[in-house]
């Protein structure tokens, strides 16, 4: 009996400027699921004297931390490991003297990449896991360095690796601990000095939208949740977040709601970085992006997931695990947009309704691999805990609230962060009227339809006779439409 062959597994590990990381990941039905996560604080730039020779305690730090990561490293083939190193071993004197001893340890070569590579496949990994279409400026702020990208779809254009990060600016800007203005007004106008040289690549070319990749931006989006903002980073917010860190004299004391003690002590540096970087190039909105340097060595590795529409690519993967109805999926998919474009214009104004409509029209069945009775509850679960790159956290959220409630009982959605709420309950609204009318799950048996709306109600138009044909339908349709007027959403079935 022959042996079934698992997939292949992945190692990148980023020897970081504040932090070391390793993701293992294994490539499967044509996405990367990631199978381990391992973080350590190493602070390996705080090691750094004023000669840029590492102390012997920082390097200590380092070593120990990759005599855990060996251990994991035991059963990945070589060609599908990759090691890199950054900033701080960029500028390190002794840096060969760690190297060296990181080899033995580990038994693979480490790569200390340059600010533009290092910048380069950061963007690959936000390219890899982000949705959104247009230009996108990149910003990741890291321990010692800070990388700013301009690209489209997979392709970079502008590149920058700048000297500056939170662990860095803790060391020159908060070497006192005091969480003082004085101290933030020295950080953000050292960071806005150290940006303005390579400014005008910036204003000079644009950009659509603006992603926040790794530990900073995550932590900022982490706290403005746990404070009941959405996700959309914004300069008053960030503003806000720098009076709260005020509030307290010591930074061994900081407590802001949603921040991690972990992150705490380069938070009020990485912040002092972000607001010069939002203030200088005039930044309305930023949110986090889905992946960053190691994402970007893995889909290096990975030569299969070249494609530009993340988000098509991420419901196919879905798809195939959980074995869903494909053909089913794009026929609700195909309706619900079909209802959508009879709607009066701008029904729902925002880009991402369309991308949230017709990702739970294809996925809105994956909890009945689980089961039937539950299948909503299942559907939601599943969806809000899967990875799904190409979508937010709110995103995922607003998408598993939607699935829930695809059928049968009908509640109002609970408040989100991913869109308007109106727009939400529209999307609810049009998947639950698409999925009664593909009920018998062939397109050529769909009735012909048409879809008027004004404000917040809509009036469905159909054949009397496929109507009469069709008893079970029209039976349910009646009933949505009570559901949905009762809910203030009203809902009129009437016959040409």
């Amino acid at each position: 009996m022959r042996q079934e062959v698992s997939s292949p597994l992945y190692a990148a590990i980023d020897l970081g400027s504040n932090s070391f990381h390793m993701l293992i990941v294994r490539h499967i039905d044509g996405s990367i699921q990631t199978m381990a996560k391992i973080k350590r604080k190493v602070r390996l730039a705080a090691g750094l004297d004023s000669n840029n020779r590492l102390s012997q305690e920082a390097m200590q730090r380092g070593w120990d931390c990759l005599s855990l990561f060996a251990e994991r490293l035991q059963d990945i083939d070589k060609q599908n490991i990759r090691i890199v190193g950054t900033a701080t071993l960029r500028t390190a004197t002794n840096a060969d003297i760690f190297l060296s001893h990181a080899k033995q340890i580990l038994g693979y070569e480490i790569e200390v990449i340059d600010g533009k590579e290092e910048a380069a496949t950061i963007y690959k990994g936000v390219a890899h896991t982000s949705g959104g279409c247009g230009r996108r400026l990149v910003v990741d702020i890291g321990g010692a360095s800070t990388e700013l990208i301009i690209g489209q779809g997979f392709d970079a254009q502008v590149l920058n690796s700048l000297k500056m990060g939170c662990v860095t600016w803790l060391e020159n800007h908060f070497k006192d601990r005091q969480l003082s203005a004085e101290n933030f007004e020295s950080a953000i106008a050292a960071a806005k000095k150290t940006l303005h040289p390579v400014l005008s690549q910036y204003t000079s070319i644009g950009w659509d939208v603006c992603v926040g990749a790794s530990g900073t931006v995550q932590a900022l989006q982490e706290i403005m949740l746990a404070q009941g903002m959405d996700e959309v980073i914004t300069h008053a917010k960030l503003k806000r977040l720098q009076k709260q860190a005020m509030l307290t004299d010591h930074l061994e004391e900081l407590e802001i709601e949603g921040l991690t003690l972990e992150r705490a002590l380069v938070f009020p540096s990485g912040l002092s970085i972000l607001i010069a970087i939002f203030e200088l190039l005039n930044i309305d909105s930023m949110t986090l992006s889905g992946g960053a340097l190691r994402e970007g060595l893995v889909y290096e590795m990975v030569d299969e997931l070249k494609q530009d529409n993340i988000q098509a690519r991420t419901i196919a993967s879905v798809q195939s695990r959980y074995q869903l109805d494909k053909a089913y999926g794009d026929q609700v998919a195909n309706l619900a947009g079909k209802l959508l474009h009879q709607c009066e214009d701008k029904w729902i104004p925002e880009a991402q309704g369309t991308a949230i409509l017709e990702a739970a029209a294809k996925l809105h069945e994956i909890g009945l691999t689980i089961d039937f009775k539950k299948g909503g509850d299942h559907s939601a679960y599943l969806l809000q805990h899967l990875d799904l790159p190409g979508y937010t956290r709110a995103q995922k959220q607003l998408l598993s609230e939607i699935v829930r409630r695809y059928r049968e009982n009908l509640t109002p959605l609970p408040a989100q962060h991913a869109m308007s709420a109106s727009s939400a309950a529209r999307v609810l609204r049009l998947l639950r009227v698409a999925v009664i009318l593909s009920h018998r799950r062939n397109p050529d048996l769909e009735p012909k339809i048409r879809l008027t709306s004004d404000k917040d109600e809509l009036t469905l138009i159909m054949s009397s006779r496929w109507l009469k044909a069709s008893p079970l339908i029209a039976a349910e349709l009646e009933i949505e439409a009570n559901r949905q007027s009762d809910l203030g959403w009203p809902l009129v079935i009437t016959t040409d």
